[in-house]
């Protein structure tokens, strides 16, 4: 699982700038988590791993301070990598309503009508905003964004490949004018 990418030195000492691509750098980046590189292959760090020392915020910009990153000239030739994690190793730490955007994409996006089970359409796509996340819909008459909170996703079961949504009206489909309203 990606969680970061190194962005440009800080300091003297070793120090990285990070960018974070995780919502939990208290879990991610603890002193002794090991992070693959993604980096070319010609650079000297390909095929390395690289084990967290400490992290410290500056400025409320997270700087992180690795065993293999001894200064500033090791800081800058490894500029640009993206931090990798083994998905395993952190599950253990995952809330029960938690999900990574890979999980989530293709699974079917059902909701419960008069005759039953009714597929929507399938996840494309995850988007996350500052307010809330956005789960992108290919439904047979395109896109639907639709909020990821629980009052219209109650449950994703993983195992069935399956998001349970309780939609407002006109989310998924046209609503017909009330009589004698203007349909403009």
């Amino acid at each position: 699982m990606r969680v970061g990418r190194l962005t440009k030195p800080h300091g003297l000492k070793g120090g990285v700038k990070l960018e974070l691509f995780t919502d939990n750098p208290e879990l991610r980046f603890t002193p002794g988590a090991v992070f693959y590189l993604q980096v070319p292959e010609d650079s000297q760090w390909f095929g390395r791993t690289i084990t967290m020392r400490e992290l410290r915020w500056f400025n409320e910009a997270p700087v992180g301070f690795f065993t293999e990153v001894p200064d500033r000239t090791a800081a800058e030739s490894i500029v640009r990598a993206i931090l990798w994690i083994d998905e395993e190793a952190v599950a253990e730490g995952q809330e029960d309503d938690a999900w990574y955007d890979h999980q989530l994409v293709g699974l079917q996006v059902v909701r419960e009508g008069a005759n039953g089970p009714e597929v929507l359409g399938k996840v494309a796509e995850v988007q996350h905003f500052p307010a809330q996340d956005l789960i992108t819909v290919t439904t047979a008459n395109g896109p639907v964004l639709v909020p990821f909170v629980e009052a219209i996703v109650p449950s994703v079961d993983l195992e069935a490949g399956v998001m349970h949504v309780t939609p407002p009206a006109g989310l998924f489909e046209e609503l017909e004018p009330a009589e004698g309203e203007d349909p403009a």
